[in-house]
């Protein structure tokens, strides 16, 4: 059984007629009149006759393949064998020109047909079919390579191919999506494991056909199969039962063709099975297959009937299987007059020229068999080594373009890398300038601050201290009071005024800093034990100037503060040189102060600006009844 199936060509001219084409002497009307399957071969023969003429010299014109496969096909159907190769190696010859692989495949493809189904030349029908597969494959049509490679599978298991068969028609399912095609498979494979008396796998995929095979007719074909299957494995009550189902079911008895079969294998079930059998049970299939000129179901009645008569009557199971050689002569089936000789060679074993026609056969069969094992082993590796050759261009290819895209890629990222840095460096660069001048705007705003602090404490102190004690000098002058009196009052407000003095002027800052930063902190201290350590440590020298007058300020107020608020009896001022700043840890062991009252001293508020203006830190640690705190760090 083969797919013989012969698509359409489609060109740029399979278009709806204009008014000029429905001319008679227009080459696209009279193609698609050979197209029109309404009409009879004869009709549609002389169109693309018509149609030829016009295009026999322009091989250019796109209509030329198309018009070459359709006439093709009607030279096949019209049995003009010859005309059928003249115009084949005229379509072949110019296939560069063509340049449409749909007429290429499908021209291959009818060749393909006509080696295998007329000349029985299966080397060049296998031949035909790769071809046509190639041009499926640049199509990417997966049925028809399918198909194709569902014939090249056949004709090896009629040439006892079953191995490489199987291979192929494995392949074949692969592309395979029409059912039908499906089913034909599985039953082609199906055969391949009875003839390799693989039974049980030949059942499963009989079984497999039937199931999915939608028509009646050819379902009841594959069960018919199956139950030769179960008659090959001796299965022979399986084999009766599935027969007499077959031969009962309505479709088949409107197919003489298959009735005969199925009551020639349901006799044949019977008698290897035991069962008495009248040769009736043979004959009346063998005279049907007579009436519908069935000529290789005949050879199978003839055989069974050789069979059965062989020891019950030699000479007639001789005449029939003279029939068979006879028939298997017309129809070129040597496979069939070769097993005929077989039984012939045991009912006359003496017969030398049985013998010897027997062993010519066998081994020209054999020689045909190693041809088309030989040539599909040559096609399949051809094919594998130009799959290879798809396979490393295309992989060429990909990497070809894998590594322009990486090439893409990396030149996108480096731009998009020196973008992104040339933006961050401007945002970095905006963003350092603000932050300066924030800085410099806040330096200025704490340093202004701090003057503005140090202005009202100082006016705050001249109003409340200097001028209460100056008015209650004044007060006592008019009251009479005793000079001496007067003039305590009048010394203290000396001392206080050289007090303001000192704490408005400059600090000298220079190599006797050290003597007058300690100078005053001894001054605070006339009834406090001062402790200082770490200070020989420290490079005074090079302690920025601002640094020594903010440093000198603050510990003043932190001095003022222990005389006026702590009544601390021991201070301790610890000096440390760290990397890039002077650190200051001062102790008193006075009342302290919680951090609510720490928020209102205006003098300590005033010395943390002084700090903050320096870009240096005051932290406050202190706690009501646990004495009094701060660690001061200053660059250096």
């Amino acid at each position: 059984m083969f797919c013989f199936l012969f698509f359409g060509c489609t060109s740029k001219h399979d278009a709806p007629l204009t008014q000029e084409g429905k001319d008679a002497d227009s080459a696209l009307f009279h193609y698609k009149r050979a197209k029109e399957k309404t009409l009879s071969v004869k009709e549609r023969y002389q169109a693309i006759n018509q149609s030829y003429q016009h295009l026999k010299n322009d091989v250019e014109d796109s209509l030329y393949g198309p018009v070459l496969f359709q006439k093709s096909l009607l030279h096949l159907l019209s049995k003009e064998y010859d005309s059928l190769r003249i115009y084949h190696d005229q379509l072949a010859n110019h296939a560069p020109k063509v340049k449409k692989a749909s007429v290429l495949a499908e021209q291959y493809y009818l060749m393909g047909y006509y080696f295998s189904e007329v000349e029985h030349d299966y080397h060049k029908a296998i031949e035909n079919y790769s071809l046509s597969k190639e041009y499926y494959t640049q199509l990417k049509d997966s049925s028809r390579i399918g198909i194709n490679l569902l014939n090249i599978g056949t004709i090896q298991k009629n040439n006892n191919d079953f191995f490489g068969s199987k291979e192929t028609l494995t392949d074949a399912l692969k592309f395979l999506k029409n059912p039908k095609k499906v089913a034909h498979c599985y039953n082609a494979l199906a055969t391949n494991h009875r003839k390799l008396l693989n039974f049980s796998d030949a059942i499963d995929y009989y079984q497999k056909a039937i199931h999915i095979e939608e028509s009646a007719h050819d379902r009841l074909i594959y069960e018919n199969n199956l139950a030769a299957t179960y008659i090959d494995s001796k299965s022979f009550d399986k084999a009766m039962e599935l027969l007499n189902k077959i031969v009962k079911d309505s479709t088949l008895g409107r197919n003489q063709k298959h009735y005969a079969r199925v009551l020639d294998n349901l006799a044949y079930a019977r008698w290897l099975s035991g069962l008495p059998v009248k040769k009736e049970a043979f004959e009346e299939p063998l005279s049907i297959r007579i009436q519908q000129k069935d000529k290789r179901g005949q050879i199978a009645s003839y055989t069974h009937l050789g069979e059965f008569h062989s020891k019950s009557n030699p000479v007639k199971a001789r005449s029939y299987l003279d029939s068979v050689i006879q028939l298997s002569k017309s129809l070129k089936i040597p496979r069939a007059e070769k097993d005929a000789l077989k039984q012939l060679m045991q009912l006359a074993p003496n017969a030398i020229g049985i013998r010897d026609r027997y062993v010519f056969l066998q081994d020209s069969l054999y020689d045909q068999e190693l041809k088309v094992k030989t040539q599909f082993a040559k096609y399949r590796y051809d094919d594998k080594l130009k799959q290879e050759s798809i396979l490393h261009l295309e992989k060429e290819s990909a990497e070809h373009l894998l590594e322009a895209a990486k090439q893409r890629n990396q030149k996108i990222i480096s731009y998009s890398g020196l973008a992104l840095i040339v933006l961050i460096s401007v945002f970095t660069g905006f963003f350092s300038v603000q932050r300066a001048k924030r800085l410099k705007q806040e330096n200025k705003t704490a340093k202004i601050e701090a003057t503005y602090a140090t202005e009202a404490e100082l006016s705050r102190k001249l109003h409340d201290d200097f001028a209460g004690k100056l008015n209650h000098a004044m007060v006592l002058l008019q009251n009479g009071a005793p000079n001496t009196e007067v003039l305590n009052v009048i010394d203290g407000l000396y001392n206080q005024s050289r007090n303001f003095s000192r704490k408005i002027n400059d600090i000298d800052t220079g190599p006797k800093f050290k003597e007058v930063l300690f100078g005053m902190l001894s001054s605070y201290c006339r009834n406090t034990q001062l402790i200082v350590t770490g200070s020989t440590e420290i490079d005074w020298g090079k302690l920025p100037e601002l640094s020594k007058k903010t440093l000198y300020k603050v510990l003043q107020e932190l001095m003022i503060n222990m005389q006026k608020h702590s009544g601390a009896t021991v201070v301790s001022i610890h000096f440390e040189a760290l990397k890039t700043k002077l650190k200051v840890n001062y102790t008193d062991n006075g009342k302290g102060a919680s951090k609510n009252n720490l928020n209102h001293k205006n003098g300590l508020w005033n010395t943390e600006k002084r700090i903050l203006a320096i870009n240096g830190s005051l932290t406050f640690d202190s706690e009501k009844g646990d004495g009094f705190r701060a660690q001061i760090e200053i660059p250096n």
